[in-house]
């Protein structure tokens, strides 16, 4: 599996699987427990959650799916805006370590912003990584404004910006993807599927039938192309978890990309950050 090296000189891998919205539903969870299980079974390199996701609920259910693991996942999680304070976000920090079971997160990032000061949250980072239950560090929902204000208070050490990015939310290369990658950022793609919306795209599902491949997999070996992007598809089935860890090996040639391109044309001049 390729990776991408952060700032840190730590290096991320460019896939693995999300669970927003997963630990919400008891009548689920056995579902969702399997689904991670079955992904780390195939090899998949990281997993990303957040103590938001189910209220904790989700963590718990990383943290199971962890238990006996033979090589452990590259770990991703986030912090509550409301908890990012000094205190707070050690406190938070500590919580999904121990839902999750671990001694450490290997990449812990601010969820979005909100009304506590970054020096604040940046400063707990700091005593979290120099105490050893945080790796790295990093954000979610930046803007480029945002990433610059981050810049000021990190010395060059924030991990990944996590933001809404796929084939028809092409918005952050217009500046905030060139931003990131001048400073070797990786950007971390949410929802690279849309949610599901992009899987009826006509042109999407033509290319895919000429590749011989599904419109998932297109949709996430285009966004896995991007030089500096990595990804975290949810996944609720054994055929779609299995079906997006093919996406890694599927190349994309100049002739299809510019189809792509003009399917899903970049963007010509600067759009709010997309949020979901």
């Amino acid at each position: 599996m390729r990776s991408c090296k952060m700032p840190s000189g730590n290096e991320m891998p460019v896939f693995g699987i999300g669970t927003w919205r997963m630990g919400e539903s008891r009548a689920k969870r056995d579902q969702e427990l399997a689904a991670i299980k079955y992904a780390l079974e195939l090899g998949y390199p990281m997993i990303d959650t957040a103590e938001m996701y189910g209220d904790g609920g989700a963590e718990e259910i990383v943290g199971e799916a962890l238990a006996g693991v033979r090589k452990r996942p590259f770990i991703v999680s986030k912090v509550y805006p409301h908890n990012a304070s000094r205190s707070g976000t050690i406190a938070a920090c500590e919580r999904s370590l121990k839902r999750m079971k671990l001694e450490r997160i290997d990449l812990y990032l601010l969820h979005w912003r909100g009304g506590v000061p970054l020096a604040e949250t940046y400063e707990a980072f700091f005593r979290l990584r120099q105490a050893g239950k945080i790796a790295d560090f990093g954000v979610s929902n930046f803007d480029t404004g945002d990433m610059e204000e981050a810049a000021t208070l990190d010395k060059g050490l924030t991990g990944s910006d996590q933001v809404l990015y796929c084939l028809s939310r092409r918005g952050p290369e217009y500046d905030l993807l060139p931003w990131l990658r001048q400073r070797s950022i990786p950007l971390m793609a949410y929802s690279p599927l849309d949610q599901g919306r992009l899987l009826g795209n006509a042109t999407l599902k033509k290319l895919a039938g000429d590749l011989r491949c599904t419109p998932a997999q297109l949709a996430l070996a285009w966004v896995l192309a991007q030089p500096g992007v990595v990804t975290i598809p949810k996944s609720m089935t054994r055929e779609r978890v299995k079906e997006n860890l093919g996406a890694v090996d599927l190349k994309l040639s100049p002739d299809v990309r510019s189809e792509l391109d003009r399917a899903f044309p970049p963007p010509k001049r600067k759009q709010a950050l997309g949020m979901l």
